[in-house]
């Protein structure tokens, strides 16, 4: 017994040691959609997608795709609606901006599984949100 104290002793103090600098994780629990946090929105890579653009802002939007397309205007509370992706465009651009220059905040979301809705919303710290990428991985970044 007396010769396993030290030995008990010295590996608490390290397990102690490893403890403090390496926090101990633990599994949690959620409820999806109320208390795991929001996930980030994908899509199957080169699956055809529909894409919607909502001003909810009180001036005009210009959006541009960024495929050698020419910038369209976006009245107040307008949805614009075209189709991306397949094989032969596997990833898409679209860059938008106020037309008088205020910052705009861009949110995302996948109301239906190849639905992707953007919706343009006044405010956000300057310059706000400029641009929306579906990238190859079929993950979507703000940009």
């Amino acid at each position: 017994m007396s010769r396993l104290l030290p030995v008990v002793l010295v590996t608490t103090t390290l397990f102690i040691g490893v403890t403090e600098r390496y926090p101990i994780a633990t599994a949690g629990t959620c409820v999806a959609a109320s208390s795991c946090g929001q996930q980030p929105i994908k899509f199957i890579p080169g699956q055809r997608i529909t894409v919607e653009v909502v001003n909810l802002t009180r001036r005009v939007i210009q959006l541009q795709k960024i495929t050698g397309t020419t910038p369209v205007g976006l009245s107040p509370g307008q949805v614009l609606s075209f189709a991306r992706g397949g094989k032969t465009e596997p990833n898409f651009s679209v860059v938008l901006w106020d037309v008088i220059g205020r910052p705009v905040t861009v949110n995302i979301l996948k109301p239906e599984a190849r639905t992707l809705r953007i919706e343009v919303r006044p405010g956000g710290r300057p310059p706000g949100d400029r641009s929306v990428y579906l990238q190859d991985d079929g993950r979507v970044t703000v940009l």
